[in-house]
């Protein structure tokens, strides 16, 4: 298998690692994580990749963790917690078919805690 195939592969499947989260649900940033560990030394796209699906991910978390802090107050704020989640992986299903194409996506709003 050529270098770019291999890395249309992994990069997908960087992204897709954040679907463990329906096993976990710290798996949204430990899935991603473990294959940029894995695979960051390869190429400078699963470098990208792997990046922008942490910070990614790191920031779906951390929104997810803030709104259920505050559904204690106001229960109904739980479901917007679920749909953030949801629209994280959604986002993630986004980033794999670019990366199949072997393209860099951009998350459309990510904090950058990895440069």
């Amino acid at each position: 298998m050529n270098r770019k195939t291999e890395d249309k592969k992994w990069g997908m499947i960087t992204h897709l690692a954040a679907f463990s989260a329906i096993l976990l649900p710290i798996g949204l940033v430990l899935g991603p994580l473990i294959v940029w560990f894995l695979k960051r030394d390869d190429s400078r796209f699963l470098y990208k990749q792997g990046r922008n699906a942490i910070n990614f991910q790191l920031t779906i978390l951390s929104i997810s963790f803030v709104i259920v802090i505050f559904s204690t107050l106001f229960r109904p704020l739980v479901i917007i917690a679920a749909l953030v989640g949801i629209l994280g992986l959604v986002f993630a299903s986004i980033a794999a078919m670019k990366a199949k194409q072997h393209i860099t996506y951009q998350y459309p709003f990510s904090i950058k805690l990895i440069k």
